[in-house]
Formats: structure tokens, C-alpha cells, sequence
């Protein structure tokens, strides 16, 4: 097997590798290994120095360059610390779907598609209906009845 073939398998494995390992830093490397194949097979480069000095200037510049940006496609976005609790009091008053039956006052709720945990002190069964009263940090407090404050 050739060195510049050793190179290029290692840089497709390095890419690869992020679907598994999503730091975002061996696609960098993979990058780096890819160059380093290329440019040694073109004859550009030959010795083993100058070709560990490629690979690790390209991958360094690379990540430099672009991690920030890509980072945000394959993570995504997320919100902030205190968006929690604005979100939370925004959904007080809504209505959610049991999830899991309410046992000694816990159970799990649905809330837009995601599943919270949550707290009454009725029994609540899978498949009922609640309305969302409170929320103490993450955990959400429901009734079974619809609240007719005015706040609501």
C-alpha cells in the first residue's frame, strides 16, 4: 500500500468518524490527511517531514478557519440559560397530553412534541388531558382542570 493511499483511507475514516464522534475536530484532521495524500501522490511532497508538517498545517488551519461556523450544522442551535424558564412560563396555562399514569404525583407530559416531567396531585392516566399550572425549573406542575384566572 502506498503512502499517499495511507493518507487518503485516513482521511476518509477521520470524516467518517465524526458521525460517531461529533466533536467536530476529525473532520479537521481527515481534511489535513486528504491534502497530504493528494499532494503526496502528485509528487509535490515527498519526505515523511514535510508531509507530517502538511497534514498538520492544514488541519490546524482548517479547524482555525471553519470550526466555529460548521459547529452550528452539526450540533445545531441551542438556547440559552434562561430560556428555559421564559419558554416554561410562557406554556403555563397550555394543555399537554399524559404521557406515562401519575404515580405518587409524578409522571411524564407532552408539551409540543417533547416529553416533560411533571407533577399533580390528581391521578392522571396515559392519554388524559392536563393543563399546565407551574414550573419549578424544568419540571412542569398540571392540573386536570383548565384554570380560569384572568393571567391565563
Amino acid at each position: 500500500m502506498t503512502p499517499s493511499l495511507v493518507w487518503i483511507i485516513l482521511g476518509i475514516f477521520l470524516i467518517l468518524s465524526e458521525l460517531v464522534a461529533t466533536s467536530i475536530v476529525a473532520v479537521f484532521l481527515g481534511l489535513g490527511a486528504l491534502a497530504t495524500g493528494a499532494l503526496l501522490y502528485l509528487g509535490i511532497i515527498n519526505s515523511l517531514t514535510l508531509q507530517l508538517l502538511v497534514f498538520s498545517g492544514i488541519s490546524l488551519l482548517s479547524l482555525v478557519i471553519a470550526r466555529r461556523r460548521l459547529k452550528t450544522l452539526f450540533v445545531g442551535d441551542t438556547i440559552q440559560k434562561n430560556q428555559h424558564s421564559d419558554f416554561l412560563q410562557q406554556a403555563i396555562g397550555q394543555r399537554v397530553k399524559v404521557v406515562t399514569s401519575f404515580e405518587q404525583g409524578a409522571g411524564r407530559v407532552e408539551l409540543n412534541g417533547v416529553q416533560w416531567t411533571a407533577y399533580s396531585e390528581e391521578a392522571l392516566s396515559s392519554g388524559d388531558t392536563a393543563w399546565i399550572t407551574h414550573n419549578e425549573g424544568i419540571a412542569l406542575y398540571v392540573t386536570r382542570k383548565k384554570s380560569t384566572s384572568p393571567s391565563n
